[in-house]
């Protein structure tokens, strides 16, 4: 006898790129240019070629918008005042769904041009589980000055060999976690910041509190732990490129070469 598993998994996802042009060390950095495309369109086509459901850029600016509709992608106008693309996100939600149809929003970081779609289809899987309520993505790191970084932060999560590749985050930190007091060195994680809400957990997460672990680490992500929510990860073997400097920018333009 076959028994259906019980799963949560969201049959209505959408995808949702927040962007906007305030960058210090790259300015205006959703129009930069990657042969002949604004890197935001890149991003969105990346987010399409998932195929998981719509894709809609939350702009802080109405040269973004110009730029996505350009290129046949839909866009929302957000609030640029916002602090979060977590809260830039739900803005966008609640204007091109009022009736609550999406049931899951998968947030892709505007400035991820040659991001695997793959990863972003992942990012879905730890949401069977009914109890969670945010998943998100980890690589092992290999490179051991990784380890020690203050700018790659560490998702601790306990994956058990040969299983799924999915565990529980029990925290998010830019130390070195966790320790190996015995001298033996384990595996760290590099933590890749993309999520995929349930609708209710995004609602739920923007209407909380800064908490205090997440003022001391300056991670978002410890806001939902401090208050109960559950988050999931799921292991992938692919670290995308994120573009926050010109030599980045650079590199990406090598990596999307035409014919590469």
């Amino acid at each position: 006898m076959t028994i259906a598993r019980n799963t949560d998994r969201p049959a209505r996802p959408v995808i949702l790129i927040p962007a906007r042009m305030a960058s210090t060390r790259l300015p205006d950095k959703p129009l930069a240019d990657i042969h002949g495309a604004p890197m935001i369109v890149h991003v969105w086509r990346r987010a399409m070629e998932a195929k998981i459901g719509p894709v809609y850029v939350a702009c802080a600016e109405e040269s973004i918008k110009q730029a996505v509709e350009a290129a046949g992608g839909q866009a929302v106008l957000t609030d640029p005042g916002h602090l979060s693309g977590s809260d830039r996100i739900f803005e966008a939600l609640c204007k091109i769904d009022r009736d609550g149809s999406f049931d899951a929003v998968v947030n892709v970081q505007g400035d991820l041009p040659t991001l695997d779609p793959a990863l972003i289809r992942r990012a879905l899987d730890p949401l069977a589980e009914p109890a969670v309520d945010i998943a998100t993505l980890a690589v092992e790191i290999s490179r051991e000055e990784e380890r020690h970084d203050p700018n790659v932060v560490k998702a601790v999560a306990a994956f058990a060999p040969g299983g799924s590749g999915i565990a529980r985050a029990l925290y998010f930190s830019r130390a070195t976690a966790p320790a190996n007091a015995d001298g033996n060195v384990g595996p760290h994680y590099h933590h890749i910041g993309l999520y995929a809400y349930r609708r209710a957990a995004l609602e739920r997460f923007v209407r909380l509190e800064p908490g205090i672990l997440e003022r001391r680490e300056k991670l978002e992500q410890l806001r939902a732990l401090e208050n109960g929510m559950r988050i999931d990860v799921a292991l992938v073997d692919t670290l995308p490129l994120g573009v926050d400097t010109p030599a980045e920018l650079e590199r990406a333009r090598k990596h999307l070469a035409p014919g590469r």
